[in-house]
């Protein structure tokens, strides 16, 4: 990519008046599984707290952390996958309590029905009238744990509430409360007993973080918390909902440059080119891509957006939108299926962007 940082910094217009300037970060390294480029050093204090908090029972997931935070400023949702013994819902489970938000827990299995996640409407035996009893989706945390352990017909029961944050029941519309966060975890699809989320609800998550086993050194912490039976620790609700509310309305303050945004389309189109792929990202892909820069912006104390941010923001929100073709997936025939196919992805992401002219 041509031009440092710094010089696109300065080169691009700088953003209107009462949005101050502030240092430009450095160019990131290619996105890898444990997001180094994604979850460098943040200054929002808020996200320092949270991580902190969830550090000390969760260990070594700040990347991950981080993604669910932008996820909850611009009313995206969150996909985790890794294999089992990771801590997921462990994870979920600790951000949700360190928020003053409602939670709900849906344990996925094969037996369920769309009514178990978003209600049902049942008789009232004192008035002999009909009502309707909200589900557990009528939350501001959704886990939806094990969500590849459901068949298509149960996923399908979040569509609605993903995308309009409402839910259908019986002819009659009823709005979630906000914010709206689905945090849905799965094992690698190829596990015995899983289906395969389709392309059009893998569309409606902003990102799929993907569970790398931890590093040496986390994997020692984890055993000397255990050992010390500290292992049940969960952050108390150190975020109150006015931080969260003022959360969400930074992001909306936060500048894109129409530079930027064509950039943000040429990458996303540019999938559509990749002999690799056979079906590239959508213009819904388009949009996440610059929120999740948005809130990577303002999460480093700026309000405004560099192409820097694109980049960085770029593996996590197109790794789970692109379909590969049958020859690309041929390339590594000895590793273990699941991370192979993140691997490949990495590859054709990287690639994608490093084609396309970065705004000076």
């Amino acid at each position: 990519m041509s031009g440092t940082p710094q010089a696109s910094a300065a080169a691009m217009p700088r953003p209107p008046t009462g949005r101050p300037a502030g240092p430009a970060l450095a160019l990131p390294r290619p996105p890898g599984l444990n997001g180094e480029a994604f979850a460098g050093a943040r200054a929002s204090p808020l996200l320092k707290r949270l991580q902190a908090a969830i550090g000390e029972s969760v260990i070594g997931y700040d990347d991950a952390v981080l993604a669910l935070t932008i996820a909850l400023s611009c009313d995206g949702h969150v996909l985790l996958e890794g294999l089992p013994g990771l801590a997921k819902t462990y994870l979920v489970r600790s951000f949700a309590r360190a928020l003053d938000l409602t939670y709900r827990r849906i344990q996925f299995t094969p037996d369920m029905l769309p009514l178990d996640i978003i209600g049902n409407v049942v008789l009232n035996p004192k008035s002999q009238e009909f009502e309707f009893r909200p589900g557990p989706v009528f939350s501001n945390i959704l886990l939806a744990d094990e969500i590849n352990r459901a068949p298509p017909k149960v996923q399908s029961a979040l569509l609605e509430a993903m995308q309009e944050f409402q839910v259908t029941v019986d002819g009659r519309s009823y709005p979630l409360p906000r914010p709206f966060l689905v945090i849905a975890t799965q094992n690698p699809v190829d596990l015995q007993g899983t289906y395969p989320l389709p392309e059009s609800q893998l569309d409606r998550f902003m990102f799929r973080h993907v569970l790398d086993y931890p590093s040496r050194e986390n994997e020692v912490r984890i055993l000397a918390t255990q050992e010390r039976d500290l292992g049940h620790e969960v952050a108390p609700r150190i975020v109150s909902q006015e931080e969260i509310a003022a959360l969400r309305a930074r992001h909306q303050d936060t500048f894109v440059h129409p530079e930027l945004l064509a950039y943000i389309a040429d990458v996303v189109r540019e999938t559509r080119k990749e002999p690799r792929v056979l079906m590239g990202a959508s213009p819904r892909a388009a949009v996440h891509l610059m929120l999740a820069a948005r809130a990577l912006a303002f999460l480093d104390d700026r309000r405004y957006v560099l192409p820097d941010d694109v980049r960085a923001a770029a593996f996590h929100v197109l790794n789970h939108r692109l379909v590969l073709s049958p020859e690309s997936k041929r390339i590594r025939p000895t590793e273990g299926s699941g991370m192979s196919a993140v691997l490949l992805l990495q590859d054709v992401i990287e690639s994608i962007v490093n084609r396309v002219p970065t705004p000076r």
